[in-house]
């Protein structure tokens, strides 16, 4: 057996280094397998330009069987090393996911939902013999049926979400920009996932200080966000290429602050930790600065958390909306229109100018 050490990339055979893991040692699994997209010769553009597709050696599969016997390994290792408390969330498209689903239902685990991820900018269908492949499916389960605890941190994401119940039907545009690592003037890694998806599914079931394993880890989304939100990782990856990647790129993101460390209690939320970089609102870019201004004085001061909400003044924590009302001694609050954040340049936006700039985003992308 390995001993277990967070905060680490093993590079290796997937099935190898999992059964090296101890029983029963991770709290949080995310798996980006294989899909078996089962790719035919090359994919072109009307304007005769190559797609670059995914087309790698390690989504490549003999046949349905071949690609079950896989998916039922690597599962089955999986729920030996989860917590009696842990979930696994695993990721796919129509080509796999209700092969991958079936084989979790006769390993044991037990759906809690499947969530939609609904790409606002999708690759069109080039061929225009079908529908565009506009989203994927991730299904988060539990060890088994009879599990009792588990952590949903239903509080968090319904602030992530403007105060309204979080659905299961996620907005998020795929990797693009600054975001996505290139070589080369290429794609590093075909299947790179937006940071935006990790976040939230890393912050409605995992607390702070929880241990995350990723098999698929890739170029280490899983483990910068993990990192952002105070959470330890542990990463499989067979291409050396993409583990150093994952590691420069680990490496560069600055951990949570120590308020980040909230106490473990189970089915109640955490306490959101302060991040150096804050995340999106409502799928906005992050915010430049940890603050916002409820006036152009800068008189009235809150500091965003990690699921959103402010927390201003003595401590006191909630919406941009409600903690504007306090801040502006009014019965309700826009806090899209009434907080600002100061961008590089020094000069002070307000915050609905994120949600514009992604919405120009989606246009152009």
């Amino acid at each position: 057996m390995n001993k277990l050490q967070p905060d680490t990339i093993h590079v290796g055979d997937c099935l190898d280094i999992l059964r090296s893991l101890p029983d029963q040692c991770v709290d949080l699994i995310f798996a980006d397998p294989p899909y078996n997209l089962q790719l035919r010769g090359d994919l072109w553009r009307p304007d005769a330009s190559l797609v670059d597709a995914v087309d790698d050696e390690w989504d490549q599969f003999a046949d349905f069987a071949a690609y079950d016997s896989f998916s039922r390994a690597w599962l089955q290792e999986c729920r030996r090393v989860l917590r009696d408390s842990g979930t696994i969330w695993v990721i796919g498209s129509y080509h796999n996911i209700y092969r991958v689903g079936a084989i979790m239902q006769d390993l044991g685990f037990w759906i809690l939902n499947d969530i939609v991820w609904v790409k606002i900018n999708p690759m069109p269908n080039f061929r225009g013999v079908r529908f565009t492949n506009a989203h994927e499916t991730l299904l988060w389960c539990k060890r088994s049926r009879d599990q009792k605890r588990y952590t949903f941190n239903y509080h968090a994401m319904r602030m992530a979400n403007d105060e309204k119940q979080m659905r299961s039907d996620w907005e998020i545009p795929i990797c693009t920009g600054a975001e996505r690592l290139m070589h080369n003037g290429s794609k590093l890694h075909a299947t790179q996932k937006p940071e935006a998806l990790l976040y939230r599914v890393i912050l409605s079931s995992s607390l702070p200080g929880d241990l995350i394993l990723d098999p698929f880890f890739g170029t280490g989304t899983t483990g910068a966000v993990a990192k952002r939100l105070g959470r330890h990782y542990i990463g499989i990856e067979r291409d050396p290429h993409y583990a150093e990647a994952a590691h420069a790129r680990i490496a560069a993101v600055a951990a949570a602050g120590e308020d980040a460390q909230a106490p473990r209690r189970a089915q109640t939320p955490p306490i959101a930790p302060r991040l150096p970089v804050p995340p999106p609102l409502r799928n906005a870019p992050p915010l430049p600065r940890q603050q916002l201004y409820f006036d152009r004085q800068r008189e009235q001061a809150a500091t965003i958390l990690a699921d959103g909400s402010l927390r201003w003044a003595d401590g006191e924590r909630g919406s941009i909306h409600a903690i504007g009302a306090r801040a502006g001694n009014r019965t309700s609050c826009n806090g899209w229109e009434h907080w600002y954040f100061e961008a590089h340049d020094g000069t002070l936006l307000v915050i609905d100018t994120l949600r514009e700039q992604i919405r120009r985003s989606f246009k152009s992308a």
